[in-house]
């Protein structure tokens, strides 16, 4: 059996009258930017979530550097988050001329240890980014108190977490901004790039609605220096598309989580685990194993599709190495970076998918 990491084909089949005519209406329109498509989605997304507004931007990237820059990080100033994101996270912060401070993380959450940031605070630091990692969320509650003590904004890289639920809230609207990805393999995925920031501040989201426009609210007449980043109305239209199927889709992802922490029993291959109190919604389902390439390849020999994220962790990477930063700073990340691997999970794949990519787990010898 040949059981892909993704598959993106299978996804547009399931819904491909609906996406169709989404395309098709769009193409019709002859209406392509900043339209009634994207002012729909905005609309949708912001009650989905449940906040005031949600303004389209070009990536998750742009969502947390538009974030950054309207809550006043400028050059020379630091902003914390984690070592085991994704890169984009930091690429956000040196958009914004700002330097990433990181913390180490939670060994059972992969999530930023609140425990830990108040160490790293400094007269520099003026925001904080968690990134609810792989779909599970960060402990909010204690993030925003230490931020609350410090004066700090808080701007959620939620791209990897759409739904997700902590102690009752929405991820994205504890901070000042909540940010997500659009990208096409995230629980809501365009066909392209795409991000948004909500917010539930009406004078923040006027400061994003500027910013991604070129500064200007009216075409030609320019406010503040701004930048080109707005979510077109192609990408809106198939997201609004998706977007009704979004709470069924995450529901088939944690029935794929539970198939697979019940049937995947090996010794040597330990199973995620949620946050206390959050409502994962396994945009990833990541399993550590002392001996992950080993057990990558056994999988890999059987037909089985598998993703590491991340392996090097962002102080290990040459565009952020730091000299005063050596390879041992962070040891929990590090060790996860040794030994996470990604299985395929998403709502297409069947149960019989993933009883064969459990039992093959079973069969492996380390």
């Amino acid at each position: 059996m040949q059981v892909p990491f993704g598959d993106l084909t299978r996804h547009y089949l399931a819904i491909k009258s609906e996406i169709d005519a989404a395309v098709n209406r769009v193409l019709a329109s002859g209406w392509f930017v900043l339209g009634s498509e994207l002012r729909a989605f905005e609309e949708a997304f912001a009650a989905h979530i449940g906040v005031r507004h949600a303004i389209g931007v070009g990536s998750g990237t742009e969502a947390i550097h538009l974030a950054l820059v309207a809550s006043g990080v400028q050059p020379g100033d630091e902003v914390i988050t984690v070592p085991n994101t994704a890169v984009p996270t930091l690429s956000a912060i040196s958009f914004a001329g700002a330097t990433p401070v990181l913390v180490d993380v939670d060994p059972d959450s992969f999530c930023i240890d609140p425990d830990l940031i108040e160490q790293k605070i400094s007269a520099r630091t003026r925001a904080i980014i968690p990134v609810h990692l792989y779909g599970n969320c960060c402990r909010m509650d204690e993030v925003m108190a230490v931020a609350g003590r410090h004066n700090l904004a808080v701007i959620e890289d939620a791209c990897q977490a759409h739904g997700a639920v902590y102690r009752g809230k929405r991820t994205g609207t504890f901070g000042a901004y909540g940010c997500f990805s659009f990208y096409p393999s995230k629980n809501l995925g365009a066909f392209g790039d795409g991000g948004m920031v909500v917010t539930d501040d009406d004078q923040r989201a006027e400061q994003i609605v500027l910013l991604r426009n070129y500064g200007q609210l009216e075409r030609y007449y320019h406010e503040i220096k701004g930048f080109n980043s707005r979510l077109d109305e192609m990408q809106a239209a198939i997201l609004s598309a998706q977007l009704p199927h979004l709470e069924s889709w995450n529901r088939r992802r944690r029935e794929i989580a539970a198939l697979y922490s019940n049937a995947i029993s090996h010794p040597a291959v330990r199973l995620p685990r949620q946050q206390e109190g959050s409502g994962h919604v396994f945009h990833l389902y990541v399993v550590r194993c002392q001996a992950r390439d080993a057990l990558r390849r056994h999988l890999a020999d059987h037909g089985i599709g598998t993703q590491i994220h991340y392996p090097v962790p962002c102080h290990l990477q040459n565009a952020y190495k730091d000299p005063g930063v050596p390879a041992g700073s962070y040891p929990v990340a590090e060790q996860c970076a040794a030994e996470v691997l990604s299985l395929p999970i998403y709502p297409e794949l069947s149960d019989e998918e993933v009883r064969y990519v459990a039992e093959t787990i079973n069969q492996f010898q380390d």
